[in-house]
C-alpha cells in the first residue's frame, strides 16, 4: 500500500528574506539593501539574538544612544542605523516606531577636498594603465566612481563627444562631456576590450548583467557588444540562476588603491580620494568662468544650492570676499 504523507505547510520566509523582498519591491539599491541588513543584524545581536518583533521604539532608542555615547559614531552613521531600523519596523513588521525618530542626529556641514590643476596633473602622472584612464574621466567629465565603472559601450558617443551616465545618484540619467584628451586612448582601450569580448564569445562566455528586467525583454542583449562594460573585470564568473559565464565591471577598489598609491608617491600634503577629482572638476570649471547652471547639469545635481558649495572655494577666498590684509602694503 502506498503510504500517504501529510503535506506540510510551507515555512514562512525568514526575516532577512522579507527585508530583501521589501527593499527590492521599493527599488532600493543593492548597497542600501546590504547596509540595512548589516544594521538589522547588529540590532539583533545587540539584544542577544532576540527577534525584532518582540522589541520596539525603546530598544531602538537604546541602540542609537549606545552608538553615539559608546561608539562615538558620526551623526550620519547614527541616522543610517535609524533609517534601517525604521525600514524594518514600518515596511517589514508593520509596526509604528515614532518615538525613536526623536533620536535623529544632526549632521554638521563638512567641507570637501579639491586639488589645484597642478596637483591634479601630478596625481594623474602617477597613475598607470586602465586606472589612469578612469581617473581622467573622473576629472574630465565629473563622474562619480561607480558611474565611471558602470559605463557601457553604448554610453560612449565619440561623434558627439559626450558620455551618457545611466542610473546615477537618485537613479537619474544625465549627459556629460567626453574629454578630447582621452578620446584616442579610450578608443584604443575599447578596441582591446572588443577583442577580449569576441574571444569570450568563442569560449561560450561574453555575457554581462543587464539592468532591471531587460534580460527577459531582450534575451540575447547580454552578450551583444553595445551592452558590454567599458571597463570589464579581468576574471569571469558563473551566474547561478542562468549558468551564464559573465564579466562584471572592474571593481571600484582597483581605482581607489591606485589613487592612494599615486597620492603617496606624489607627496601631496592633502587627503584625496577618487571623489576629489569630481570636486576639482566643478571647482575648476567655475574658476574658468563657466555658468553655475551648466556645472549643475554636468554634475547631475537636482538643486543648484548643492552646486553652490563650490563657489566658496574659488581663488578669491570664502564667498569671494577679499581679505582686508591684502589691501595693506609693507607687511
Amino acid at each position: 500500500m502506498l503510504e500517504v504523507r501529510e503535506s506540510r505547510p510551507p515555512r514562512p520566509p525568514r526575516l532577512f528574506d522579507r527585508v530583501r523582498e521589501a527593499a527590492r519591491v521599493r527599488h532600493c539599491s543593492r548597497r542600501t539593501e546590504r547596509a540595512y541588513l548589516a544594521w538589522i543584524r547588529r540590532f539583533i545581536f545587540f539584544y542577544g539574538k532576540r527577534h525584532p518583533a518582540e522589541m520596539g521604539a525603546s530598544e531602538i532608542t537604546k541602540v542609537l544612544s549606545s552608538l553615539a555615547v559608546e561608539g562615538n559614531v558620526a551623526a550620519s552613521t547614527q541616522n543610517q542605523a535609524l533609517s534601517a531600523l525604521l525600514f524594518l519596523y514600518r515596511e517589514v513588521l508593520g509596526q509604528d516606531c515614532r518615538g525613536s525618530t526623536t533620536w535623529c542626529g544632526r549632521s554638521g556641514r563638512r567641507g570637501f577636498r579639491s586639488c589645484s590643476p597642478d596637483e591634479v596633473r601630478i596625481l594623474l602622472s602617477q597613475i598607470r594603465g586602465v586606472p589612469r584612464l578612469m581617473a581622467l574621466l573622473l576629472y574630465g567629465a565629473g563622474l562619480r566612481l561607480l558611474e565611471c565603472a558602470r559605463l557601457r559601450v553604448k554610453d560612449v558617443d565619440f561623434g558627439r563627444k559626450q558620455l551618457v551616465v545611466r542610473g546615477g545618484k537618485g537613479d537619474k540619467d544625465r549627459v556629460t562631456m567626453l574629454p578630447a584628451v582621452v578620446k584616442t586612448e579610450l578608443a584604443r582601450h575599447m578596441e582591446a576590450v572588443k577583442q577580449q569580448h569576441e574571444e569570450d564569445l568563442r569560449r561560450g562566455a561574453g555575457w554581462v548583467e543587464l539592468p532591471s528586467a531587460l534580460a527577459r525583454k531582450y534575451p540575447n542583449a547580454g552578450h551583444e557588444w553595445p551592452w558590454q562594460w567599458v571597463f570589464p573585470a579581468t576574471r569571469m564568473y558563473v551566474e547561478p540562476a542562468t549558468g551564464q559565464r559573465r564579466r562584471h565591471h572592474l571593481h571600484e577598489s582597483v581605482l581607489q588603491r591606485a589613487v592612494r598609491e599615486a597620492l603617496r608617491r606624489a607627496a601631496i600634503p592633502k587627503r584625496a580620494t577618487c571623489h576629489t577629482f569630481r570636486h576639482s572638476f566643478a571647482t575648476h570649471l567655475l574658476e574658468d568662468g563657466h555658468d553655475i547652471r551648466t556645472v549643475q547639469e554636468l554634475l547631475g545635481h537636482r538643486d543648484v544650492n548643492t552646486t553652490m558649495i563650490y563657489t566658496h572655494v574659488l581663488k578669491r577666498g570664502p564667498a569671494g570676499v577679499q581679505s582686508l590684509a591684502d589691501r595693506m602694503t609693507g607687511l
